[in-house]
């Protein structure tokens, strides 16, 4: 059903690296989300309302601001479609991250407000009539949520969307919540216990956490966080995959949405032209720009090739570098004799979340170094660096 919808109402689906495309799925998500949500928040109130089954109509008030959620999305779709200007260089496909992060305010929102009416309802209790409608109800309803999960999840991995992706966890966790209220419901119609207030207040913690989850998601890309590993490997390979490119460094990667911006520092022989270093670095930026979603900056660094005293330091240095850390790896490194001492001038990069400093690696080469050569002075500059 999701598969016949994207291909009934989203024009060039394959394309999805395309805002206009990734507007469209956006619109097709919101909309069948509204008028699914308006279903069965009708349902819900009116049935919760006739028969005083305040998690029932918690619920379906629930489903009320799901619908608000999804013209938050709609809206965010919208906006990433602009293209970039003036005051918005890089575009606006951030603007998902922030419909994410306002579906994620109301989902808390409507928690928070359930919580309090469940304790109202524990505190001073109130009978709850039993019907089959209201089972029907919820079942259908349950039924609906999972199938919309499945749709926004489809929808989500298709143009890798985080607002698309809440949409599918507010989903599967409303009907967890759901399917809480018939327990609910059921063991409180064949026992003397009320579950109602109980069960509103489970349904509120279920729906906390979901928002909670989204938010921190979402927070994390607003932050910038780091690219998956597929993703520097494959800017890696590209990179390494053009004669005259004998290594790289510094690769930094940033996201817009879909857009990425890219830079890395390429190793070339120190004995090419300024020329022919330009001329490399222009084929590996216009290479990215055009068959791949990344704006790549180049910066050249000269290196020493084939000099048999530099590449004796080097394989002495990595060594003693990659006995600290086998992660750790070095680049720039130069080779500079002095009248007393061999000063060797490098970097060393080091992954994030390692458990030393960079004051601890420094003071571990220059401690080794000293053990194996006095005449030897290295000078490393450490620094934290993508994988």
């Amino acid at each position: 059903m999701g598969r016949l919808l994207i291909k009934l109402f989203v024009k060039d689906a394959d394309d999805v690296d395309s805002p206009r495309v990734r507007a469209a799925y956006g619109t097709l998500a919101g909309a069948v989300g509204i008028v699914l949500n308006i279903l069965l928040a009708v349902g819900k109130i009116v049935v919760g309302t006739l028969f005083g089954a305040l998690s029932v109509t918690a619920d379906g008030f629930n489903n009320l601001t799901d619908c608000g959620s999804n013209v938050v999305s709609v809206i965010g779709f919208k906006v990433a479609e602009k293209p970039a200007d003036k005051e918005h260089p890089y575009g606006h496909q951030r603007m998902e991250y922030i419909a994410a992060m306002i579906v994620a305010f109301i989902v808390l929102v409507v928690a928070v407000e359930l919580a309090i009416e469940s304790v109202g309802k524990l505190i001073t209790p109130e009978e709850s009539e039993f019907s089959i409608a209201t089972i029907v109800v919820l079942a259908v309803s349950v039924l609906v949520k999972l199938w919309m999960f499945f749709f926004n999840r489809l929808l989500a991995k298709k143009i890798s969307s985080p607002a698309l992706k809440a949409t599918a966890t507010d989903s599967i966790s409303d009907s967890a919540a759901t399917l809480a209220v018939i327990v609910a419901l059921i063991i409180s119609h064949f026992t003397s216990v009320d579950l109602d207030g109980v069960m509103g207040l489970v349904v509120a913690i279920l729906i906390a956490v979901a928002g909670i989850g989204i938010f921190r998601s979402t927070l994390s890309r607003l932050l910038g966080e780091a690219p998956d590993r597929e993703v520097v490997q494959g800017i890696k390979d590209r990179v390494m995959s053009y004669q005259g490119v004998v290594g790289l460094h510094d690769l930094n990667v940033h996201s817009y949405g879909k857009k990425l911006y890219a830079s890395v520092h390429v190793e070339v022989d120190s004995r090419l032209s300024i020329t022919e270093g330009h001329e490399l670095a222009d084929e590996i930026e216009r290479d990215f720009a055009a068959n791949t979603e990344i704006v790549m900056l180049v910066h050249i660094d000269p290196v020493a090739v084939d000099d048999p005293i530099a590449d004796r330091y080097r394989e002495m240095t990595l060594g003693v570098v990659r006995a600290i850390d086998p992660e750790f790896n070095i680049h720039d490194f130069r080779v500079v004799n002095g009248a007393a001492r061999v000063n060797l001038i490098f970097d060393v990069a080091i992954p994030f979340g390692g458990k030393l400093t960079e004051d601890d690696v420094e003071k571990r080469i220059k401690d080794a170094f000293a053990a194996i050569d006095p005449k030897l002075n290295p000078m490393p500059t450490v620094e934290r660096q993508l994988n």
